[in-house]
């Protein structure tokens, strides 16, 4: 929502390690918050490779500003070259997973995931005798787990109006993989009245939603 709200040329670049499961179900999440708010906006993926290849990432980073025009960038990597190619260049750009030091304003916000909220139950219970099995747990804003960092001045007062509203609802259940969604070949993958099930985007999201593109 920040990104789509934000941008000018509506464009967004996205440096992506792979296109796997995890990492197309971030994109298409990510992408649906764009179209929430700019249905004129396209968010164009790149993909490394690789969880960490800080060259790669920076050469990537840099043809998405030179060749589509993109005015704010974001990544799926494991360090933050996206991070220092934008801030050379005086694009926006969120971070990942992590709290960044050292940036511009330029620097809009970050995705945290609180692991320690998390760990902290689990080992409670644990030591509670109150675990017995192994499971997956699917948490995130409802929990408390997942949130952004704090804002750059570059972000006004009715983003944020706007962010504080998606958290509301993220909060309080809506789930944002529901209604009609096409991928970006024209398939259909989710019905009017449906909602993508937890276990098909934990194990089946090898697509990306209609509105992403990849640049070779």
């Amino acid at each position: 929502v920040l990104a789509g709200m934000q941008t000018k040329s509506n464009v967004i670049g996205y440096v992506a390690a792979m296109p796997n499961s995890e990492v197309c179900r971030g994109i298409n999440a990510f992408t649906l918050g764009v179209q929430k708010v700019n249905d004129n906006a396209k968010v164009i993926v790149m993909w490394t490779g690789d969880w960490e290849n800080y060259e790669v990432e920076k050469i990537h980073a840099e043809r998405l500003i030179k060749e589509t025009d993109a005015d704010i960038l974001t990544y799926h990597q494991d360090d933050a070259a996206v991070a220092d190619v934008a801030n050379s260049h005086g694009i926006d750009f969120i971070g990942y997973n992590a709290l960044l030091e050292g940036y511009s304003e330029h620097y809009l916000t970050s995705i945290i995931c609180h692991w320690d909220f998390f760990y902290k139950d689990i080992l409670q219970r644990y030591l509670k005798g109150e675990l017995s099995s192994i499971r997956n747990h699917w948490v995130g804003v409802p929990q408390r787990i997942i949130s952004l960092s704090d804002y750059s001045s570059r972000v006004d007062t009715n983003i944020k109006r706007a962010l504080v509203a998606v958290y509301n609802d993220l909060t309080y259940g809506k789930n944002i993989f529901s209604g009609e969604i096409y991928d970006n070949q024209g398939n259909l993958r989710c019905t009017k009245d449906t909602v993508i099930s937890d276990m098909e985007l934990l194990k089946n999201i090898n697509w990306l939603i209609k509105g992403v593109e990849v640049l070779e």
